[in-house]
């Protein structure tokens, strides 16, 4: 009875120490492991590698390294918030790395793709814009500007369609100074957007609404003269000569 027990013991405590040893693998090896999963698109398995790599490592090059491994595999998951919080880290700890631009840029494209739709708060396009301006201060040499250049544009033309949804909201519940502030803002805010000419032609109409007439020419007038091909042009032509 007591060599069962023995032996009971025995089994159980090589067993718990194989278990330990496979919990306890070298941060080289968990790094190689992330590697490999994420080579196969598994980011979220190749993310709990490298942060378990990241937290038993000693040596500095290569929790460097883990650190914007980690951020990738963050955002390759759709995992935005946290893979901005990440890029943001190793900038913050690493200014001067090599990597520091390629962090950056990567920081502002997970704010920028926390938001898709128009209807919702943007301060995560704000704060990409905001990051993008940063990295085209800061790097205007970069191989990535072009990149960073087309973004930034797209963001601003959010942030312009976001204002021209609330504007637009407030037009139609006939509450039109609100309505004009918004396009107003719109106009100053993003000069040159693709809905710059839809700005202009409802601020027209709202100042109409108030009995604003010669705001509501001037804004009218310069839609026709800056848009002459927009969808917008025929009927701000039609308001401008039924109120000449």
């Amino acid at each position: 009875m007591f060599q069962r027990i023995a032996l009971a013991l025995t089994i159980l405590v090589l067993a718990t120490s194989c278990a330990n040893s496979k919990l306890k693998l070298p941060p080289e090896t968990l790094f190689k492991q992330g590697e490999k999963l994420y080579a196969k698109k598994k980011y979220d398995a190749a993310a709990e590698k490298w942060r378990k790599a990241k937290d038993s490592t000693t040596s500095p090059l290569l929790r460097t390294a883990v650190e914007l491994k980690l951020a990738d595999a963050l955002y390759h998951d759709k995992n935005f918030i946290e893979a901005a919080a990440e890029y943001e880290n190793f900038r913050k700890l690493h200014p001067k790395n090599q990597k520091a631009p390629y962090a950056l840029y990567m920081q502002g494209l997970s704010n920028y793709y926390q938001v898709k739709k128009i209807d919702v708060d943007q301060t995560p396009t704000k704060n990409a814009v905001t990051l993008f301006e940063m990295f085209l201060q800061q790097y205007p040499g970069s191989d990535m500007t072009q990149k960073v250049t087309v973004t930034l544009a797209e963001c601003k033309a959010r942030q312009a369609a976001h204002e021209m949804y609330v504007g637009r909201f407030y037009y139609r519940t006939d509450k039109f100074e609100a309505a004009i502030g918004r396009f107003e803002y719109a106009l100053q805010e993003y000069p040159g957007t693709p809905r710059s000419d839809e700005a202009l032609f409802f601020l027209g109409k709202a100042y109409l609404n108030t009995g604003n007439t010669n705001k509501a020419k001037e804004s009218l007038s310069r839609l026709v003269t800056e848009y002459p091909k927009s969808e917008f042009v025929d009927n701000a032509k039609k308001i401008l000569s039924s109120n000449s």
